[in-house]
């Protein structure tokens, strides 16, 4: 199994050292992430891609093995594209051209086509004469219905490099961006929203490695969820690094607010509350910046000028990646990355609502508004702040997990239910030939039980990518249904 990563256009275009570096970072990390998922791989670096070589090892299900490299490569920050593919000795175009029809004479039965061949090294031949070359011959010797250079319905790509040909399988889209941990550390302030995950995974995959902070207005329950989406964006996009979790208990922060300030000015007080805190983990964690989710003109606080009013509490440099977006368009990112359900099943806990918010505020009227405030009460939120490793945030939302019933091989009765996000299970579909597989996400099983057997016939094995979220899933339901629901580990 091989496959040769194409970067992001941007780092070919950087300067010699810059694209070096840059090219460095994405080996490490890839390497990385193949370890973490129990990938033997050799990644070998070239100028113009990198090439990944997997070393399939006795009894390993190739099948499992080729869906984890999928979703690396299609998840990494600073890919362009990759491309799965098969090698072989060039000896001749022709003998190139039999390797490509092979390859795609399937794909090519009632399709129009194009061929887009790469080559380098010394040949008697250009590309474009390769192309010509290899698409008459499709065109006659397979079961295509013609050639569309512009709208193919099938795109065949081959790259002939020096005494290689490269028959390409498979086309993964890539993420695009930098390779994570080349642009520095940031602190995202994080909700749990379609705004504030969208900014952090921009943010992540622009190369920053990105923590996240979150301010706690609505008690254990709120936690979990942002808990759940901030690992979901980590595991998906930023594994290849470890970022803190920082959670700040800020209801008594929001109750001082309410008592002490005026309504007008509740809703910029509270986010220069949730500014002066953020900097002070900013501190603690020696990162430059803080990053939020918010967009010019959405809510009230999110005026020009309130947003300058806001930005004087804070002691770092503050982006906002969506500051000229759209509410849709930032809905779109949202499906498009897997938040989208997440943000619409989170609880709005918006403590602060002012009656008459103020829209263009005055930073003297605010920071006279601010005098009534008791910052000992901002004070001990930040004394009662705890700081967690984001691969770890998950296994401690519960205890018990231990006696959870584990499984790497279901018995023919068990019925399997893939509780991973639809988007992560949509590109890497859980096939098994003995078992039925049963779609439900995470946070739609409780609403759910309905449809399950709950009456002792069935078993239930709970699969998720690590099966840190299964184990969580099925804790809980067992102390409803108790041993009812157990974990399918596959590959473990």
């Amino acid at each position: 199994m091989k496959f040769v990563v194409k970067f992001f256009p941007e780092i070919t275009i950087k300067s010699k050292s810059v694209r070096k570096q840059m090219t460095k970072i994405l080996r490490a990390n890839l390497r990385t992430l193949t370890r973490k998922r129990g990938i033997s791989a050799d990644v070998q670096d070239r100028w113009d891609s990198l090439v990944i070589e997997v070393n399939l090892l006795d009894n390993e299900d190739v099948v499992t093995v080729h869906r984890r490299m999928v979703q690396i490569l299609s998840h990494t920050p600073g890919i362009g594209y990759a491309l799965e593919i098969d090698e072989h000795p060039f000896e001749s175009l022709d003998q190139a051209y039999q390797l490509v029809r092979e390859a795609n004479r399937e794909q090519l039965e009632g399709k129009t086509f194009c061929v887009r061949i790469k080559r380098a090294g010394n040949h008697d031949f250009t590309s474009h004469d390769a192309e010509v070359y290899m698409g008459g011959g499709l065109l006659k010797e397979t079961g295509a219905t013609g050639v569309s250079l512009k709208n193919p319905d099938v795109v065949v790509h081959a790259e002939l490099r020096n005494d290689k040909v490269q028959v390409v399988k498979q086309r993964i889209p890539g993420l695009g961006g930098f390779p994570l941990g080349s642009q520095g550390d940031i602190l995202s302030l994080i909700s749990g929203g379609f705004d504030s995950t969208v900014a952090s995974y921009l943010l992540t995959r622009r190369g920053l490695k990105t923590h996240f902070c979150f301010f706690n207005l609505g008690g254990s329950a709120h936690e979990i969820g942002v808990k759940q989406v901030a690992h979901y964006l980590w595991s998906c996009y930023g594994e290849s690094h470890r970022v803190k979790f920082v959670t700040i208990p800020f209801e008594a922060v929001v109750t001082e607010i309410l008592a002490k300030v005026d309504n007008g000015h509740m809703g910029v007080v509270l986010k220069r509350m949730m500014m002066r805190a953020a900097s002070r983990v900013a501190d603690n964690l020696k990162l430059p910046a803080l990053a939020t989710g918010e967009a010019v003109a959405q809510v009230a606080s999110q005026t020009i000028s309130n947003l300058a009013i806001i930005d004087r509490a804070a002691e770092h440099m503050v982006l906002r990646p969506l500051a000229a977006m759209d509410k849709q368009d930032i809905i779109a990112i949202a499906r498009r990355i897997g938040t989208e359900t997440f943000a619409a099943n989170m609880p709005e806990y918006c403590g602060v609502i002012s009656v008459n918010p103020l829209t263009h505020g005055e930073r003297s009227k605010t920071e006279a508004a601010e005098q009534a405030f008791d910052f000992a009460v901002l004070e001990d939120a930040l004394q009662r702040s705890t700081y967690q490793r984001i691969d770890n945030v998950l296994e401690e939302i519960g205890s018990g997990l231990e006696d959870v019933m584990l499984l790497t091989t279901p018995a023919l009765t068990d019925e399997i239910i893939d509780i991973r996000h639809p988007a992560e299970a949509a590109d890497a579909p859980l096939e098994l030939a003995n078992n039925p597989v049963r779609l439900i996400p995470f946070y739609e099983l409780e609403s759910r039980l309905a449809d399950l057997d709950t009456s002792g016939k069935q078993r239930y094995l709970l699969y998720c990518q690590k099966g840190t979220m299964s184990k969580i899933h099925a804790h809980h339901l067992n102390q409803q249904h108790q041993g009812l629901f157990g974990v399918f580990a596959e590959g473990s």
